[in-house]
């Protein structure tokens, strides 16, 4: 998601704000794609960001007033998949600076809509919801994760599938799963409570490890979560 135009480009920072609040889909709310698809056995991120008001003078939605720290901010980007990017930059008549900024404002609901999120009464129904997640999740790791013993061997291609295996599924995945559980905050009992709010930090340094490359020790998966709405 990287693009090389000076300051009108979004730092690294600003490019995992981005990705986060797309939770890994087109924030045009007519599209439901997948910013990562596969082709024989391969995943490969499909995201592009796509200025509101165009990153040069001379482009879709060009506003001169801006200047390029503005136009590289995170208030004027949205994250496409490659075909609405391309629609949007060929038609900008047809898709205005303030269409682009709607589409961002209710990107959260359409992903409640795409996620399934719904309020429940009982804690079974939430840990339903929840539950597939964190056990794909968490098979993911068993069998990709850092710790196995391909990963110690720097040509065996390890880590680059653990990297694709973390944004294709365990990213999105989190974000289902807090999505779910903060719609239903009212069902956690207080340690949850806790517990959710060290969930949502580990999602944070994940994010910027594989995402925005801050080579830092990060919290590790609070693994009570495992274990959350379970009476």
């Amino acid at each position: 998601m990287i693009s090389s135009r000076g300051k009108a480009s979004p730092n690294a920072h600003t490019q995992r704000r981005l990705f986060a609040s797309s939770a890994g889909y087109c924030q045009n709310p007519g599209c439901s794609e997948k910013l990562f698809d596969a082709a024989e056995g391969q995943r490969f991120l499909i995201a592009e960001l796509a200025h509101v008001f165009a990153a040069q003078d001379d482009g879709p939605r060009a506003n001169v007033e801006l200047s390029e720290e503005e136009r590289g901010a995170f208030e004027n980007l949205i994250v496409l998949c490659a075909n609405c990017h391309t629609k949007v930059d060929k038609a900008p008549d047809a898709f205005s600076d303030s269409t682009l900024k709607r589409w961002k404002r209710e990107h959260d609901q359409k992903l409640m809509k795409i996620f399934g999120v719904q309020k429940f009464d009982d804690r079974e129904s939430a840990r339903d919801a929840v539950e597939p997640l964190l056990i794909e999740n968490r098979t993911v790791f068993e069998m990709y994760g850092p710790h196995i013993e391909q990963a110690a061997n720097p040509e065996s291609g390890a880590a680059e599938q653990w990297k694709r295996k973390v944004l294709a599924i365990i990213i999105p995945n989190n974000r289902k799963v807090l999505s779910i559980v903060d719609a239903n905050r009212h069902l956690l009992s207080d340690n949850e409570k806790v517990m959710t709010e060290k969930f949502r930090q580990h999602i944070d340094d994940l994010e910027a490890f594989h995402i925005e490359d801050v080579r830092q020790d990060s919290s590790r998966f609070p693994v009570e979560m495992a274990n959350i709405y379970k009476d």
